[in-house]
């Protein structure tokens, strides 16, 4: 007879507290290297790109927007050396501009790749990045040819606990990956009388990117083989996208889920769990930023005391990470490349959410719904 007692409980390791590992999770930092960039748009996200790049010394030395008056405040508050241009394309032949920070509309952006690709621009695009998996197989491909280095500003790999983690991964200490599970709970109503309001899979796509990229992030290369997603609406929400959505990601040995709920009111969290053969990784806050990552293995459970913040030192990460791959002449590990895998996740996820069924993110003609 099975005893009661210690029924569905298993083996749960030591609960020995040691000292967490030491991994260097922080954003990359070029030795010398330091060019001349532009940022193009200098609306409201910019603030953070150019909080990180004056933290890190960075010369930005051109600040280009339509709105003349967003460029003119930015240049007072971060970059006061930087000459102010309105229209972008006064900047694809600029010698003063080594690498140029996308950070438009993907509609607007998308015109603006092969410019700066021709005239030996390095890029770093705002997410997503493209809005078709075909386009983006051929802007990698041009800037691969043409020796440009390109990558995505999924700025969530560097924040301290998704960073950490990611080295955790990468250094062997979860062995081979079971299980991801993301839940975040918080309250997206702000948007509401925003343009954010207009799009239908807001949370899946607009938010939930980030989410996506982490999930590939974290299986280091092995190929998701489906994705299924549902969304549906909150009891008593007012806004016009679904706000509750969740998501089903198989991979060989393993799942990978989402859970989001955009509507919580109170006791909002945000937690990630990520299972493997030799230890258990969770990151638990109640937003964010304010997030607490436990590790458990055989050895005992570590808590590392982490430093930085997702805001603005996840910024610097996705520019540092550019910069390093061109100082080193290598691929970043941000690259349009790498971000198609996310972006196949993402598109899957709103396809699925769309047909009722689930999707193979590997197929071709992906595109955003």
């Amino acid at each position: 007879m099975d005893n009661q007692e210690t029924y569905g409980i298993g083996d749960t390791g030591s609960t020995m507290l040691y000292n967490a590992p030491v991994l260097n999770y922080h954003p990359p930092i070029p030795k010398k290297y330091n060019p001349s960039i532009a940022l193009i748009g200098c609306g409201g996200i910019s603030e953070q790109h150019l909080k990180a790049y004056r933290n890190a010394g960075w010369n930005v030395t051109v600040l280009c927007d339509v709105d003349k008056s967003k460029a003119e405040t930015a240049q007072k508050k971060f970059a006061p050396d930087a000459r102010i241009v309105e229209n972008w394309e006064d900047i694809i032949s600029a010698v003063d501009v080594d690498v140029v920070d996308l950070s438009v509309h993907p509609h607007v952006r998308d015109r603006m790749f092969e410019p700066f690709i021709k005239n030996k621009k390095h890029i770093l695009s705002q997410k997503p990045f493209v809005t078709d998996i075909s386009r983006g197989i051929k802007i990698v491909s041009k800037a691969s040819e043409a020796g440009i280095k390109l990558a995505v500003n999924q700025n969530g790999r560097w924040s301290p606990h998704y960073g950490y983690i990611g080295v955790l991964i990468d250094e062997g200490f979860l062995g081979d990956i079971q299980a991801i599970r993301h839940s975040i709970s918080w309250d997206h109503s702000w948007t509401k009388g925003t343009a954010f309001e207009d799009i239908h899979y807001l949370i899946l796509y607009d938010f939930g990117i980030h989410w996506f990229d982490l999930i590939s992030r974290f299986l280091n290369g092995r190929k998701a083989k489906s994705v299924y997603a549902k969304v549906s609406y909150a009891a008593g929400q007012d806004i016009k996208p679904p706000f509750l959505s969740t998501v089903l990601i198989e991979f060989e040995g393993g799942q990978a889920s989402i859970d989001f709920n955009a509507f919580t009111r109170f006791g909002q969290e945000d937690r990630t769990i990520i299972v493997g053969t030799k230890g258990t990784v969770q990151s638990v806050g109640k937003d964010l930023t304010s997030q607490k990552v436990t590790f458990s293995s055989k050895s005992g459970i570590s808590k590392p005391e982490l430093k930085g913040n997702w805001f603005p030192d996840g910024f610097a990460g996705s520019m540092g990470e550019l910069l390093c791959a061109i100082e080193e002449d290598r691929e970043p590990s941000n690259s349009g490349s790498d971000n198609l895998n996310s972006l196949r996740l993402c598109f899957a996820a709103l396809k699925s959410a769309f047909l009722g069924q689930a999707v193979d993110p590997n197929e071709s003609g992906l595109t955003l719904i």
